[in-house]
């Protein structure tokens, strides 16, 4: 599987992905760069699908990947599971809004549908 370094080491790749996560799921958007949310989109799409399954080793698995945050994890298996149950996929959208000031970066709103 092919993904973006976005210009860090592992662990700090992996703890910006775990964090916006979170946002989006806690906040229901995040304004970030396109690079970003593309990656990020990935692991809000599994973390949903995981809340879909809501086995004991899917929650295990969505703990792991967030820091054991349990809100986040309660709130994708108690209420994002039951609204997306119908939905094959494609649970986040992503909006085009501004260049960014300072290095022109493509800033975009990811955004559950």
């Amino acid at each position: 599987m092919a993904y973006r370094k976005l210009s860090r080491d592992s662990k700090k790749r992996r703890s910006i992905l775990a964090g916006l996560t979170k946002t989006v799921i806690l906040n229901g958007s995040v304004v970030t760069t396109e690079a970003r949310a593309k990656e990020v989109r990935k692991f809000v799409d599994k973390l949903i699908t995981y809340g879909k399954r809501g086995t004991l080793v899917s929650r295990r698995k969505a703990l792991a990947f967030v820091h054991n945050d349990n809100e986040v994890v309660s709130k994708v298996f108690n209420e994002l599971a039951t609204k997306y149950q119908d939905r094959n996929g494609g649970y986040t959208r992503i909006i085009k809004i501004t260049e960014r000031i300072g290095d022109d970066a493509l800033q975009v709103r990811l955004e559950l549908v």
